[in-house]
């Protein structure tokens, strides 16, 4: 069973879940608001946003009848946190490469 975590970097996979949380940072969307903005039933974009949701990237409120999705930016940050670990890991890495072979050139 994968954890939260994990279940947001499965949701982060797909190019459609990534478009849907950019739109979802502008604005707040129903499951058919988000459908019409791609070629896809309503219970595609559910499906999709089912897994945002499960992945903690996104929040889901009921307005009535109505479901609403919204970003969740707690979730984002932990996604972030963890792209930014690997960014300074491969800025370290690079830099002591860079370092080795400059010493190897002169």
């Amino acid at each position: 069973m994968l954890n939260q975590e994990q279940m947001g970097f499965r949701a982060l996979a797909d190019p459609t879940r990534r478009d849907i949380l950019q739109m979802l940072a502008e604005r707040d969307m129903t499951i058919i608001e988000v459908a019409e903005n791609f070629q896809m039933t309503r219970a595609a974009a559910k499906k999709h946003l089912l897994i945002l949701n499960e992945g903690g990237l996104i929040n889901v409120r009921s307005d009535g009848r109505t479901k609403v999705n919204t970003l969740n930016v707690d979730g984002m940050k932990k996604v972030f946190s963890w792209f930014d670990y690997f960014d300074t890991f491969w800025d370290d890495r690079l830099s002591k490469l860079k370092s080795e072979i400059e010493k190897e050139i002169q």
